[in-house]
């Protein structure tokens, strides 16, 4: 049994245990292969870190994956998984968690593993999202790897 004395409200968004196979295979993926370019490759200089709070503390996002940047101690881009029921109100937070908070986010996709479509969206687009999976936060394609 977990306790705190912390006496405020809880947001509780444990979707991760409750998620498809198909989406936590794909945050499986995406997470290794990032982390082999950041770790062993040397070659990204943001860590991957599946489903992390983008804050300490309760009642912060939780986003599929968070590529974060120790040195500034921010998320610089994070990643949706979903399916095409989803889709819209993913790329809905990932507009919002970018333009409308404080986090530091650049970039943010939303990839929906049904149809293989991956959706960016950069700070500063105008609520606009583009059809690529190509980050050029990271100089990466995120597209192969899953």
């Amino acid at each position: 049994m977990y306790t705190t004395s912390y006496n405020g409200p809880f947001l509780v968004n444990d979707d991760g245990t409750n998620s498809a196979m198909d989406h936590q295979i794909v945050i499986g993926k995406l997470t290794v292969d990032l982390g082999n370019l950041h770790y062993y490759d040397k070659t990204l200089p943001l860590t991957p870190l599946p489903e992390t709070p983008l804050a300490e503390g309760p009642g912060h996002p939780v986003p599929d994956v968070i590529l974060y940047d120790t040195v500034a101690e921010e998320t610089k881009v994070i990643i949706e998984v979903c399916q095409t029921r989803g889709q819209r109100n993913d790329l809905k937070k990932v507009i919002h968690l970018i333009e409308d908070n404080d986090y530091g986010i650049l970039e943010g996709f939303v990839y929906n593993y049904k149809t293989r479509e991956w959706l960016r969206y950069r700070k500063g687009d105008g609520g606009a999202a583009t059809t690529t999976s190509y980050s050029e936060v990271m100089g990466v394609d995120l597209g192969p790897m899953v």
